[in-house]
């Protein structure tokens, strides 16, 4: 583990980039950050876990909401410096209540539409 942990490419702060997918059709759902221990968490448990950058500390989530995301696939990019988990989520993955974070379509003169309906109110 510590091998593969050590050819990962962190940023300046020891991050680096989360994007989580649905597992059956491919919607993105976050973005989030991970560190050394968050990745080494992540593939050990098959639950994601994150560092909140806003809170400075780990977190794994659906530990307070119960909107689980079950890891079925950990990929790498080609430099190393970018992660794609691919997950079965039970709930929503926005802490707005939307299945995905990506809840807003922007046409091209700025304005914004929500596109996705809210799983549960705001927590």
């Amino acid at each position: 583990m510590d091998k593969f942990l050590d050819s990962l490419k962190f940023d300046k702060d020891g991050l680096i980039p989360c994007v989580v997918q649905d597992n059956n059709n491919g919607d993105v759902l976050m973005v989030a950050y991970m560190n050394r221990d968050s990745v080494k968490m992540t593939l050990e448990t098959k639950r994601t876990c994150f560092w909140s950058r806003s809170r400075k500390c780990f977190w794994i989530k659906g530990e307070s909401s119960g909107n689980v995301q079950h890891v079925k696939e950990f990929l790498i990019d080609c430099d190393k410096d970018c992660i794609v988990c691919k997950v079965e989520a039970v709930g929503a993955a926005c802490h707005e209540g939307y299945r995905s974070c990506f809840f807003r379509e922007v046409d091209e003169k700025g304005n914004e539409k929500i596109i996705l309906e809210q799983l549960q109110d705001k927590y």
